[in-house]
Order: C-alpha cells, then sequence, then structure tokens
C-alpha cells in the first residue's frame, strides 16, 4: 500500500496543496477522522495516514478515527478492521440520533437536523480527545454540489470552507480531499479494495442533493471542465464580483 506515480498527480499532489495553502495541519497537530464507512471518509484516512506515515508533510502529526453510532442497524466490522490495520483504534461514539430525527421528531426532511446533532457530537467527542482539528471527507463535487444547492435554493453564491474555525468548540473543521474528484476517490476505493458500508438510512439517495448531484453531472457532460473552473471561481472571485444593492437617492 503506498502512492504510485501516478497518484501524485491525481491524489497527493491536489491534497498537499489543499492542506498547504489553507494550513489545514501543521506540526504537532491531533487530527481527528470522522468515519462514516463510506467511500470518502474511508478514503480520507487511507490517505492521511499514508501522509503522516511516509512525512510527505516535512512533520509529524496525529490521527484519531471517530465513528458515531447513529442508532441504525450497521455491520461496522469491515471499517474496524481496516483502521486497526492501519495501527489506529476506531473510536465509536453511542448517540440517539436516528430516533430523534425520525421518531421524536418525525422530520420530513431530516437531513438538516440529523448533520447538525452529528457535527455537535462529533466535535465535542474530538476536543474531549485532544483534537484541535476535524477532517472531513468532502470532495470537490460536494463543495460543486453545495453552491448549487445555495443558489438554487436560497439565493446564496457560496459553498463550504476547505477550513473553519468553530468558535463554541474551539475547533477547526478541514477537507483535505476539496480538490479531489468522486470518480477519481471511486476509482481508488476500488483499486486498493477498501471497505464500504452500506448506508442503511432510508433517506438515502432520495435527498435534494441527490438531484443537485445529477445535475453537476449532466452540465459535465457538456462542459467537462466545470470543475476546474468552479476551483478558479472559488479562489480567484471577490464579493467585488457580485451584484451590490444600490441604494436610489
Amino acid at each position: 500500500m503506498g502512492f504510485k506515480k501516478k497518484d501524485n498527480q491525481l491524489y497527493y499532489n491536489p491534497i498537499r496543496r489543499a492542506v498547504l495553502s489553507h494550513q489545514m495541519i501543521e506540526p504537532g497537530d491531533k487530527v481527528a477522522i470522522g468515519m462514516s464507512g463510506g467511500k470518502d471518509s474511508t478514503s480520507l484516512l487511507y490517505f492521511l495516514d499514508l501522509i503522516r506515515r511516509q512525512e510527505r508533510l516535512g512533520f509529524s502529526f496525529d490521527i484519531v478515527p471517530i465513528s458515531l453510532d447513529i442508532g441504525f442497524d450497521m455491520d461496522i466490522q469491515p471499517m474496524k478492521d481496516f483502521v486497526e490495520a492501519l495501527g489506529y483504534e476506531l473510536e465509536v461514539v453511542p448517540t440517539n440520533i436516528a430516533e430523534v430525527v425520525f421518531d421524536i421528531r418525525e422530520e420530513r426532511s431530516p437531513c438538516s437536523l440529523c448533520a447538525k446533532l452529528r457535527r455537535g457530537i462529533l466535535y465535542k467527542y474530538a476536543k474531549d480527545m485532544g483534537c484541535s482539528k476535524v477532517a472531513l471527507g468532502h470532495h470537490l463535487d460536494d463543495a460543486i454540489e453545495t453552491y448549487f444547492m445555495n443558489f438554487l435554493f436560497h439565493g446564496k453564491m457560496s459553498s463550504f470552507e476547505p477550513i473553519s474555525y468553530l468558535t463554541k468548540t474551539e475547533i477547526s473543521l478541514i477537507r483535505p480531499l476539496i480538490y479531489l474528484q468522486e470518480r477519481d476517490i471511486i476509482r481508488l476505493v476500488k483499486r486498493e479494495e477498501l471497505p464500504v458500508i452500506f448506508n442503511p438510512c432510508p433517506v438515502d439517495k432520495k435527498t435534494k442533493r441527490e438531484e443537485i448531484k445529477q445535475l453537476v453531472s449532466s452540465l459535465s457532460q457538456s462542459y467537462p471542465d466545470i470543475r476546474e473552473k468552479f476551483v478558479m471561481g472559488m479562489e480567484q472571485g471577490t464579493n467585488e464580483d457580485f451584484w451590490q444593492k444600490s441604494i436610489s437617492k
């Protein structure tokens, strides 16, 4: 297991660019990784472990894999085995999120509340474990989908940041895979046979985000460089590029 020659261009270089240009990880950091069992968080641990062991950043840092037990019936043993094979212990945090969202609150659009509850518990547990950073497996496709969701549903032209400081928990939220395309992550998971846990959530693949994912996929057929152009726009754009409300006199 390790970076192959082509991997440097597809994976390592974009991750290194994200981490260093946005100062996501610094010497001596203790970084929690939110492990859902999906391909993205599993790939994130795979990459950061390689980078840490091979000292690709030029300094050392620690990794703490954390998984939240949402309350669904999930077999996470393959994820545990994978984490342990890399030399870590998976911290599993029990929660009643599924009960709150689906049984108590009976949310018609449960994703927002579920995400809010998961984030709160994850950040607090990471802080209790002595972590200063929490890494999530959001990639470039997630970023562009979030942009379109904000634009189409809320009239906002924005996406999530590569790094965000959370004042309440004093934790920095980082996204080291922000420059990676989802298709490349899928290829990596298949090639390395990384474990992917089935998501039993009843609304999985039935959300507005899934609709936006299909929209972006459709747009990319006509505009193959849409993801690269999105990165350019997010990195080079400023507020002055957008219309400002004028005050009539």
